[in-house]
């Protein structure tokens, strides 16, 4: 079903509307990962090689058979060779390297164990048997042990020669649904931390989609709001989005989907899922947790300085008070619970940092509140305009205060008052 989406003028009745636009701008950047020509420029090269391959068989018949079937061979020839190049261009450049050292080492291995079988009396036929045997059990196997062993080579070790293959290697970043839904990724690459190639699975689109097309309206505006964060990503000018078209039908769940993905491209995923992030980090995925980055941009409070915050309610503990910052760390305030609902300076005892978040523990000092008195009486008095002359002979109950209205409580902050 065709869909078109446009966020200025989509009407509020009709959510489903609102994929299409995502997906066609980025259709063309799925050829972004290729670096060796164009689509037609590989074409060419690959029917120029069929042809090559056609007119050798077509001329030389091997097999001793005719030369429309000579052709034929040559044609399926081309074609097992063209796959096989298709296979190569998603291996790094490591398993690359291995495998031709280990194919190469396997076939002077078979060199070696021919030059022994010559020496031995077997039939000429056995010998040549055991000597093709070997030549290709031997470059098989050491094709195959390279390629998977290709990883652990250090290529920085050869003077920088292969230096770029490290950031190649790291510029896929995989987004996952849940942080696409939560929109700080969007604010993440406008600030530039975010770089290299963006790959959205069609998968999780699918899923976002599903998302837009709920009846729930929570669900709805949330589906809507990640479709938004995509075509503000597919706006930045440094970041280049590829809509990734691979998918594991033998695969059931989405986040098994993004492993497989991410081992497919050598990429990293970007999620704020916990279990995700668990279960990757256990496959050898490296990760990139938006809620971790937000944890480690907290502001940092040491023990012994003074913050002010807004007791929101009552604690676990006996007289605790609990307030919140503006990116929601919790501050627990020993001494604060008869200050709920209002706003008070205290003093940060202790910062706790675990994976759920930051906590901060704090007191508050009460001893303004026996002073309180004091403060009554120096505003009844002429004398209250400065502070700083209390006579304590002279305090009253703060009903005693003019007006009838009740002075400030804590006295501290009215003695640093100049």
């Amino acid at each position: 079903m065709q869909r078109n989406f446009s966020p200025q003028s989509r009407p509020p009745a009709a959510p489903q509307p609102e994929v299409a636009p995502i997906l066609k701008p980025s259709a063309p950047l799925r050829t972004a990962p290729e670096s060796v020509g164009s689509f037609w420029d590989m074409l060419g090269i690959r029917l120029v090689f069929l042809a090559v391959c056609v007119a050798a068989a077509y001329h030389f018949r091997p097999f001793s058979v005719s030369k429309q079937i000579g052709a034929a061979i040559g044609l399926l020839f081309g074609l097992c060779v063209i796959l096989f190049e298709l296979r190569l261009r998603h291996a790094s450049l490591r398993r690359l390297i291995g495998a031709a050292a280990g194919s190469v080492l396997g076939l002077l291995g078979a060199y070696l164990t021919s030059l022994i079988l010559t020496h031995t009396i077997m039939p000429e036929s056995t010998r040549s048997f055991f000597s093709l045997a070997a030549f290709l059990v031997m470059a098989y196997t050491g094709l195959v042990l390279g390629a998977n062993k290709g990883d652990m080579l250090n290529l920085q070790a050869l003077g920088g020669l292969f230096g770029s293959e490290r950031s190649l290697k790291h510029s896929f970043k995989v987004l996952d649904t849940s942080v696409i839904i939560d929109g700080r990724v969007a604010d993440i690459a406008d600030a530039q931390f975010l770089d290299g190639t963006v790959i959205i699975p069609q998968f999780v689109l699918h899923e976002l989609q599903l998302v837009a097309d709920s009846a729930d309206p929570l669900k709805r505006q949330r589906g809507r709001r990640g479709l938004e964060v995509l075509q503000r990503i597919q706006k930045m000018a440094h970041l280049e989005v590829h809509i990734s078209d691979d998918d594991f039908p033998h695969v059931p769940e989405v986040d098994l989907k993004l492993i497989e993905l991410a081992k497919r491209y050598d990429a990293k995923i970007v999620t704020n899922d916990y279990n995700l992030n668990k279960v990757a980090t256990l496959q050898g995925i490296e990760i990139l947790n938006v809620n971790q980055l937000a944890n480690a941009l907290k502001p940092v409070v040491l023990p012994g300085e003074t913050m002010r915050v807004f007791i929101l309610r009552e604690g676990k503990e006996y007289n605790q008070g609990v307030a919140y910052l503006d990116d929601g760390t919790m501050v627990v305030v020993d001494g604060a619970r008869k200050m709920i609902n209002k706003t008070i300076d205290i003093t940060v005892t202790s910062v706790h940092q675990t994976t759920a978040g930051k906590m901060i523990f704090g007191r508050y000092d009460d001893r303004g509140e026996q002073q309180v008195p004091r403060t009554a009486a120096a505003a009844a008095t002429p004398s209250s305009a400065h502070p700083h002359h209390v006579e304590p002979q002279t305090a009253r109950p703060p009903e005693a205060s003019p007006g009838g209205e009740r002075p400030p409580r804590p006295l501290y902050p009215e003695s640093n008052r100049s």
